[in-house]
């Protein structure tokens, strides 16, 4: 169920994408200025959710659009017999919430506690149809997600198990470079039934796909949320070269 949202104040909504056209090393950078930020605050508010709370379903009208500041949300689809297949992880300064002929085309959840900006989709358009720079930011973040989901496609191609796990490990460890965050570990905000409905594995086969890499002495894990590649050959054997354009960025979007 959507919160209520609250007035929020401070510098405003942020927008995190590779550039399409101009090389950044594979380091995302904040694509909207102070000002414009500042704009954007005006016209939002700000929504929060509770761990695995529903933030809206698949169908319902599309009244606004989402910026993460802080968690994650996962994007997904529900299959007639109740099962969920994901089709994104969002992080902060990811945008959701995109639709289709007035009615959002996913469900989206909290995986964890989540704070966000709420803009109102009639609002937002009309600061579209008057700002191109801030129009043409969208479109940067929007190819990025094509890129993403892309990536996810091959991804649900692979018949293996265990090379299923490694693209999922090698994605998120390509968010956190193209972040600018450490990658000593692999974060996993997600739990392994998450994991399982993004690559398209069942709860057991993801479980053995764990401690099929841990055994080959190729994945640690410190605890369920935190891996490290322990052996990076035998890692990129597995996982196969990444795509280039996601070589250093990340998953497909709602």
């Amino acid at each position: 169920m959507m919160k209520t949202p609250t007035p929020m104040h401070g510098r405003g909504p942020a927008i995190a994408a590779l550039d399409p056209w101009v090389s950044s090393a594979g380091r995302m950078h904040q694509l909207l200025t102070d000002d414009q930020r500042a704009q954007l605050a005006v016209m939002s508010s700000i929504a929060r959710f509770k761990k695995r709370e529903i933030i809206y379903r698949e169908g319902d009208l599309a009244e606004s659009v989402f910026a993460i500041n802080t968690g994650v949300v996962a994007a997904y689809k529900e299959a007639p017999d109740g099962r969920e297949h994901i089709a994104a992880f969002l992080f902060a300064d990811d945008l959701f919430g995109l639709s289709a002929e007035g009615k959002y085309t996913n469900s989206t959840k909290a995986i964890t506690e989540v704070t966000a900006y709420r803009l109102p989709v009639t609002t937002l358009r009309r600061r579209l149809s008057k700002d191109a720079e801030l129009e043409f930011y969208v479109v940067c973040k929007l190819c990025q997600e094509l890129r993403q989901a892309q990536h996810h496609a091959f991804l649900l191609s692979e018949r293996k198990a265990v090379t299923k796990l490694a693209m999922f490990f090698q994605l998120i460890e390509g968010l956190q470079m193209a972040r600018g965050q450490q990658t000593a570990e692999i974060y996993l905000p997600m739990d392994h039934s998450d994991i399982g409905s993004y690559v398209g594995m069942t709860l057991p086969a993801v479980s053995r796909a764990f401690k099929a890499l841990t055994t080959r002495g190729v994945i640690k894990l410190r605890d369920r949320g935190h891996v490290t590649i322990v052996d990076r050959d035998a890692f990129d054997k597995i996982a196969g070269d990444p795509p280039a354009p996601l070589a250093t960025a990340l998953p497909g979007r709602d």
